[in-house]
């Protein structure tokens, strides 16, 4: 005990031992300025010198535009940039997935899945479903009064009179023998149109080629958007003679008809009208005879 009593008192003294530090005129030896020390003296100047330093670089770093020349620390105009990439690539993909939701439902169109298609690539907004089992297909009185009206108006309008200026008709693509008719039931939702081989087919109404390829079960396929949310198919066709992204007349040459794809028995057009995601009966709206 006594033992480390006196080195505690060897380490005290030694640490207050005092110093005196010199500054000398190196050729007259004339004492300038001096100090008198201590070496605890020393260790607490060095601690308060150290915090001092930290905290200036500190503050330098946090709130100076110093900062921005240390390497990892980026300048504000940059961060601004960075940000608005972000922002871009996030518009650009929100975008890209709005137009794949189009192209998988022009897909559903291919193969005739009626309960499931929804189009609208301009809002983005999706066509209400509807399951046929759970509609109630008596007529109610208001709905027989709007029967009466309609059948009053021109058998061939898709719009509604005070809704257009002008009435909307379809051209028929071809004229020739219906081989089979729109069926739910069955779930053909088009018409077929018998007709020879290499038959024009033309355009039902003016509007822009979005789907024109080769299609393994119904051949050369080719899809015309006509606006306002009304789709025209035409499959089983020997040739296609326009490219996707091309704008259309009324009545102009698209294709020619043949017996392309494995669901098919002979040269025929087989042809479907889609409105707001449903099928349209085709024989409603067009006289092909």
């Amino acid at each position: 005990m006594a033992k480390k009593k006196k080195e505690q008192k060897r380490i005290a003294k030694r640490l207050l031992n005092k110093y005196r530090l010199v500054i000398l005129n190196e050729d007259t030896f004339e004492e300038r300025i001096s100090f008198k020390l201590t070496r605890l003296n020393v260790f607490v100047l060095l601690m308060i010198t150290t915090v001092i330093v930290v905290s200036c670089t500190t503050f330098l770093i946090a709130f100076t535009p110093l900062r921005e020349y240390i390497p990892g620390y980026s300048s504000t105009s940059l961060d601004l940039k960075a940000t608005r990439l972000v922002t871009t690539t996030d518009s650009l993909q929100q975008i890209i997935n709005i137009r794949q939701e189009y192209y998988n439902s022009i897909h559903k169109v291919l193969r005739g899945d009626v309960k499931t298609v929804e189009f609208n690539i301009d809002s983005a907004v999706q066509s209400q479903k509807l399951n046929p089992e759970e509609v109630d297909l008596n007529p109610s009185e208001a709905d027989m009064k709007l029967r009466e009206e309609v059948s009053r108006e021109d058998k061939y309008s898709l719009f509604e009179r005070e809704k257009s200026s002008t009435d909307f008709s379809l051209f028929p693509p071809v004229t020739g023998s219906i081989t089979e008719k729109y069926n739910v039931n069955e779930k053909h939702y088009a018409i077929d149109i018998a007709v020879p081989k290499d038959t024009p087919i033309k355009a039902a109404a003016a509007g822009t080629v979005i789907f024109a390829e080769w299609t393994a079960e119904t051949g050369h396929v080719l899809i015309l958007d006509h606006g306002n949310n009304l789709l025209t198919v035409y499959k089983h066709n020997a040739s296609i003679t326009k490219q996707q992204g091309e704008q259309v007349q009324e009545g102009e040459v698209i294709a020619t008809a043949g017996s392309t794809g494995e669901l098919t028995t002979g040269p025929h057009l087989h042809f479907e009208i889609w409105r707001d995601g449903y099928a349209m009966d085709p024989a409603k709206f067009i006289n092909f005879e």
